[in-house]
């Protein structure tokens, strides 16, 4: 991938917790800033492997094949704007920096930089609390809680929409911080919050008091009772202590939705809540109680506070029951190789504009195994084989048109998927087939 070697392993290492100092982030244009995010594609995967490692070796099922796959899809997904629009967050900011900024700070001053940082994540604070407290931001934000599992892949499974509702929280900081200097903070605030959605760091001390961590954020994602409505912070946990909204760990966290959406299909992780408010706002009697319906809480419904009842929210069984779909054996193989197909090549795909958002969502077709799925699956292979002979016929390789040789590679391991599917779809449509699937897949469920 083309953001391998591009920094070495203790830098990217020191990025992912925010132990960077002043001097090794200044500069002068924003331009110039590294896409700190990007770099660090890596580090997120070597990471997910040492935790996927220690979660095999413990047997604990921290791990699920269809959870971590959506989560990481739904990370892909959050990403595809970024093909059509340059980020409003950056754009929305220099704006307001060049035409209203009552003063500017001196780019490479150590005040300036740690001003910065501070501010930067107050700013995620409260657009993290709102985002909890607002019900049209909550559609975009429940993404990111619709695991029911907590691991570092669950930090990846974030919204395609969210983007347009936290930039608006930043542009104080426009006054007079310098584009340069908010950029180089915004991205490591969102790098330092990867690595603390983790079960096995239980505590880290004395900086419990300051810090963000992974005790503290475990309770963010619970649906227990007392986990609701707590602990949005960022990078430093003073934040919620300060405005009270803190809460220590206490009971066992059970993670994701306080209504589980039970599905691993992208689409349906991103959208199903909005098309869920949307259709709530006509049954709401009253213009002022469909205006409420967006601008209240998620818990709220009329004669309820602001925020909900605490007493609406569902007790915890006991033991936790997660969502889950066992695939066939074949079909996770599949699954599994295909989607790593496509992982390492994601940023050279999305530069090319092509067709990302079909793989993605299908990846998670198959993964909740809907029954359209095999068309889809066929659909997105021959997609693929087909835009690849326009690009060859292009002359996309260079002037000869040679396709390089893992094209070649990528070519016939589309071919052989397509060779696969077809029969599989040619029997589903004769009833003989369809009965032979059936006993060799385990069931109608799969079909």
């Amino acid at each position: 991938m083309s953001n391998f070697n591009k920094v070495d392993f203790v830098t990217g290492m020191r990025r992912m917790v925010y132990a960077v100092t002043p001097n090794e982030t200044y500069f002068e244009r924003f331009e110039d800033v590294p896409h700190y995010i990007n770099e660090a594609t890596p580090f997120f995967w070597v990471c997910m492997i040492i935790e996927i490692l220690i979660s095999v070796a413990k047997q604990d099922r921290k791990y699920r094949l269809n959870d971590s796959f959506t989560s990481i899809s739904a990370g892909m997904f959050s990403r595809l704007p970024m093909i059509i629009l340059r980020s409003i967050t950056l754009e929305g900011y220099v704006w307001v920096y060049r035409n209203w900024r009552l003063t500017e700070l001196p780019w490479d001053s150590p005040w300036t930089w740690w001003l910065t940082f501070l501010g930067v994540d107050m700013g995620y604070y409260w657009f993290h609390r709102m985002a909890h407290e607002v019900n049209f931001m909550w559609a975009f934000h429940q993404t990111h809680h619709s695991s029911e599992d907590y691991n570092l892949s669950t930090a990846l499974r974030q919204s395609a929409l969210q983007m347009y509702t936290s930039w608006v929280f930043y542009l104080p900081l426009a006054l007079f911080i310098p584009p340069s200097v908010f950029l180089v903070h915004q991205e490591l605030n969102i790098l330092y919050q990867f690595w603390i959605h983790t079960q096995y760091i239980r505590s880290l001390g004395p900086l419990e008091y300051i810090l963000n961590t992974p005790s503290h954020h475990r309770v963010h994602h619970g649906r227990n009772p007392y986990c609701i409505d707590k602990n949005y912070a960022g990078t430093l946990i003073i934040w919620d202590r300060m405005f009270g909204t803190f809460v220590q760990e206490g009971d066992e966290v059970a993670y994701g939705l306080t209504h589980p959406i039970n599905t691993f299909e992208p689409f349906a992780v991103q959208f199903d809540y909005t098309r869920y408010l949307l259709g709530r706002m006509f049954g709401l009697p009253g213009v002022v109680n469909k205006i409420k319906n967006f601008l209240y809480g998620p818990g709220w419904l009329p004669g309820k506070p602001r925020t909900g009842d605490i007493e609406d929210i569902p007790q915890i069984e006991n033991p936790v029951q997660r969502y889950h779909v066992t695939l066939p054996s074949w079909l996770s193989v599949y699954v599994f190789v295909h989607f790593f197909v496509y992982a390492f090549g994601y940023q050279e795909l999305m530069a090319r504009k092509t067709n990302n958002a079909v793989t993605v969502n299908n990846r998670g077709r198959k993964i909740t195994y809907l029954k359209s799925a095999k068309l889809f699956e066929l659909l997105r292979c021959a997609l693929f084989l087909a835009g690849e002979t326009v690009m060859y016929k292009s002359g996309w390789y260079g002037d000869k048109s040679e396709r390089p040789i893992f094209v070649e590679g990528l070519r016939a391991f589309y071919a052989l998927s397509c060779a696969l599917w077809i029969p599989i779809i040619l029997k589903s449509w004769l009833p003989q087939g369809k009965a032979l699937l059936n006993s060799s897949v385990g069931g109608k469920k799969y079909l």
